[in-house]
């Protein structure tokens, strides 16, 4: 990878990372709230830390299975829903307290893996296969949503076009991993023109165009129902 494909990749690692770790930051204050002020910071530092371990795993196993042929097709198919979900899903988080330091430690590292299998799959498929780029992502922006989540969270808020620019990236890098499955380009890609740009610049419009006609037109549509009351 050239030094500006290393430089793309972190920075879509970073912007991944923080949009679809918000629901992460909200779980590592729920647990903790209930601690005594210093069990609290440890159990942040020490919850975070684990989580980032053990996210650092998966994401190493996740980029070993995208070199299977199909699964890189797989994983990217799967990542353009995780962009949908993205725009249109409305957060709901509920986490319960830890009692003690090692048990809010255990429910931030639990949680933190059951709510970041989207995060591992796209994150891999934006590191093009590198772990070294996972670190160096990971290490830059889960200090980011630790620290700055109630920032971060009324960013996303006050501003959708962050969660839309999120979005994008998500899609870009579906687009980007379907085209990089041997399988898929051997059988069709070799003989598209700019196959490796096409489809990903698609997909990115499909997902974001999609996204905003459901979240401007169809949400705001009143129901039968409510017409009836009016």
């Amino acid at each position: 990878m050239t030094a500006p494909e290393i430089l793309l990749a972190v920075i879509s690692i970073i912007i991944i990372d923080i949009v679809l770790g918000g629901d992460n930051a909200i779980i590592i204050a729920l647990a903790s709230r209930a601690l005594p002020s210093e069990q609290r910071k440890k159990a942040i530092i020490y919850g975070t830390l684990g989580a980032v371990v053990v996210r650092i795993a998966l994401t190493g196993v996740a980029l070993y299975l995208l070199k299977i042929p199909l699964l890189q097709f797989t994983g990217g198919v799967l990542l353009v829903w995780i962009a949908f979900k993205l725009l249109l899903e409305e957060k709901n988080v509920e986490c319960k307290e830890g009692k003690s330091l090692m048990d809010a430690v255990k429910i931030i590292v639990v949680a933190d893996v059951v709510m970041g299998i989207d995060n591992v799959i796209a994150i891999a498929g934006a590191a093009h296969g590198s772990l070294l780029l996972v670190v160096l992502g990971l290490v830059i922006s889960v200090p980011i949503i630790v620290w700055g989540s109630t920032v971060i969270l009324k960013w996303l808020e006050r501003f959708p076009v962050i969660v839309y620019i999120g979005a994008g990236v998500l899609a870009w890098t579906a687009g980007k991993m379907i085209t990089a499955d041997v399988i898929i380009y051997r059988e069709v890609g070799q003989y598209i023109p700019y196959f490796d740009f096409a489809v990903p610049a698609v997909i990115l419009l499909i997902v974001t165009g999609t996204g905003y006609y459901i979240n401007r037109y169809v949400r705001c549509r009143p129901s039968m129902k409510d017409r009836s009351i009016d």
